[in-house]
């Protein structure tokens, strides 16, 4: 019995996240059937629309069509619905409202980014940095240098003894 009850709750959870993704894709055709009908009602073909909006028209055929990889992401797309609210007429935020935010569609790499702003020649911290390589070098040519000029000076100071 405890078997069939976690199998269920998986499939629970997996006919959840297929309704949001359905949701998805609903509000897509929508969006694109809300675009066509005001398109039709003002008897413009897609080029003109083009010309009118300066969207090219590509973007609006995949608006249109739900076309998903043509379709343009989520801050250019809610520019381009403002457009076309604007020159077919519509109220204020009717396709914005059924656009679905997607998230992550700009994704930055921190690693990377961490190297990059540091900058050795013009900040403080390089400066600084510098400044603590150099007394380390000369610490070490000093120890060198000191611990070689003993042994030589002990040597000459015997030869003249003798």
């Amino acid at each position: 019995m405890r078997l069939f009850n976690i199998n269920f709750q998986k499939n629970k959870k997996i006919t959840l996240e297929e309704q949001n993704n359905s949701k998805k894709y609903d509000q897509y055709v929508e969006l694109g059937k809300l675009v066509k009908e005001a398109r039709t009602q003002n008897n413009l073909s897609v080029k003109e629309l083009s010309n009118i909006s300066k969207i090219p028209e590509s973007s609006i055929n995949s608006i249109e069509n739900n076309i998903e990889d043509l379709r343009p992401r989520d801050p250019f797309l809610r520019s381009i619905l403002l457009k076309l609210e604007k020159c077919l007429f519509m109220e204020n935020n009717t396709l914005v409202g059924l656009e679905i935010r997607e998230t992550n569609t700009f994704e930055k790499n921190k690693k990377k980014i961490i190297l990059r702003k540091f900058d050795f020649l013009n900040s403080w911290q390089g400066s600084f940095f510098y400044f603590l390589f150099l007394i380390l070098i000369l610490f070490f040519l000093n120890r060198y240098f000191i611990s070689n000029i003993n042994i030589i000076e002990i040597q000459i100071i015997e030869e003249k003894g003798k």
